[in-house]
């Protein structure tokens, strides 16, 4: 009996150190990878950010090279560097590939062409590794260089980034957009090419976010889609497209589920400023869109969405879905809700119509020699009068009540300066109603802006909201 409870003793304990040994990271790139120009490197670099913020079950190895390029026709390729081989000696666990900035370089661009080719060789060198690593293409962040030899940005945003996600959508491999992280703001990289420590911890928080989530096994919801779907790229993402009863709809799935598969649903303008569409897929969100213009969210839209959303429930998507609604889409997210308020995880609208006497109906009220979505509104009610569309209150401006019994979080990003869709008309009344009836809503004003252009070029505040809403 000693020897039985020795012996499992001994297996429990084998089993334990197993489980133990932490997952291992390995961090391919360039200089920023290496933590050029920071203070210390060594605790300061998003490597060492992310190992901290992973927590002891993780070990995080820093192979950065600085200048160094995919190319391997490169003027310092990676593949030339002891870096690359000791990489592929770790056997890593995950594996994250930074590199494409230096091949941006005048004295690299000869060989762009190759550049596709060479990362998927990468690819397949850590793919063929006994553990099979998961891999992670990270999309190179933007320049402020003005040298046009040196790393240039065009040449980043209209060669590389398209290539990137492009081996990402051939190899059904995940994508994190660093990029977006740096639009518009110099002041996070001092010398125009480096992130200072609070542009890296940035970056250490977004891999973290993608990294640390729980996953769930593939649902394989595109093979489950209605016949006769065609698959294309919808920035390195395989997206669905096929007909829901006569309507054109779309599923995009990301290269890897998390557990509860969340999703979010865009209710118009398919691919209109896809920042957060983008985001969320890297954190494991399938992004779904089903085609219900120009019903401006009656009955028919309803009845269509309701239809819509039981066979993506049915098929193993989560119960609630995050709304998205752009200009008037914000018009068909909101009957939605009010008519489903237990299928709603968070909302997200921007610059959002909600009231359809406010727009379209300054068609009519400014006699605009085109009237057309006035008229489509009207019809697609039943109104019979202009007068009769002028009282119309099936808006959810006038659905509040319906609206906050779903208890979820409401966003409105907003433009102050809007002429199309008046705030003072739409998003402020309908705020000071929700807060009035005990409803969850932020409002993030855009000082200055008109109606367009819609969401931020780092649309990370947005997806800290959505992120936060299916966690509280």
């Amino acid at each position: 009996m000693t020897f039985r409870y020795l012996a499992l003793l001994c297996i429990l304990c084998y089993h334990l150190s197993v489980a133990a040994k932490p997952v291992k990271i390995a961090c391919l790139g360039a200089s920023i990878c290496a933590g050029a120009r920071l203070a210390d490197p060594a605790t300061q670099s998003y490597p060492a950010q992310l190992e901290l913020m992973l927590g002891k079950d993780y070990r995080v190895t820093n192979y950065g090279v600085s200048g160094a390029t995919l190319l391997k026709k490169g003027d310092h390729s990676y593949w030339d560097t002891p870096e690359y081989k000791a990489a592929l000696a770790s056997e890593p666990d995950i594996v994250l590939i930074d590199l494409g900035g230096n091949d941006s370089k005048l004295v690299n661009r000869v060989h762009l062409d190759e550049y596709k080719q060479n990362y998927q060789d990468m690819i397949r060198a850590f793919e063929s590794l006994p553990k099979h690593p998961r891999i992670l293409l990270l999309l190179p962040i933007v320049s402020f260089m003005q040298d046009t030899t040196q790393i240039w940005d065009p040449v980043i945003a209209q060669r590389i980034l398209p290539m990137v996600r492009q081996v990402a959508f051939d190899e059904y491999l995940e994508v994190v957009n660093l990029n977006s992280l740096f639009i518009g703001k110099p002041a996070l990289l001092p010398d125009g090419i480096h992130p200072g420590l609070e542009g890296t911890n940035m970056i250490a928080k977004t891999l973290y976010e993608v990294i640390h989530t729980r996953l769930a096994p593939g649902l394989g919801l595109l093979n489950k889609l209605p016949y006769g779907r065609t698959i294309s790229s919808f920035y390195g993402y395989h997206c669905a497209d096929f007909k829901f009863k006569g309507r054109d709809c779309k599923v995009v799935a990301p290269a890897r589920e998390v557990a509860g598969r969340p999703w979010i649903w865009r209710a118009r303008f398919w691919g209109h400023e896809p920042q957060t569409d983008i985001a969320l897929l890297e954190r494991g969100f399938h992004v779904v869109y089903c085609d219900a213009s120009e019903l401006f969210g009656n009955e028919e839209a309803i009845q269509l969405w309701n239809d819509f959303y039981a066979m993506l429930h049915g098929e193993g998507l989560a119960k609630k879905a995050v709304m998205e609604g752009m200009s008037r889409g914000g018009i068909y997210v909101y009957n939605w809700a009010a008519a489903n308020p237990d299928k709603v995880a968070a909302v997200y609208v921007d610059n959002p119509v909600l009231d359809l006497t406010s727009w379209p109906g300054i068609q009519y009220k400014k006699q605009s020699a085109s009237r057309g979505e006035w008229e489509v509104f009207k019809k697609d009610y039943q109104l019979t009068s202009d007068s009769a569309a002028l009282a119309f209150q099936g808006s959810p401006l006038y659905k509040v009540d319906e609206i906050v019994k779903g208890k979820y979080p409401m966003l409105h990003v907003l433009a102050d300066e809007d002429r199309d869709v008046i705030p003072a008309e739409n998003t402020l009344p309908f705020e000071a109603k929700v807060r009035a009836a005990g409803g969850d809503i932020t409002v993030m004003h855009k000082p200055g802006f008109a109606h367009h252009p819609h969401s931020f070029p780092d649309p990370t505040p947005i997806v800290d909201f959505i992120l936060k809403a299916l966690h509280r």
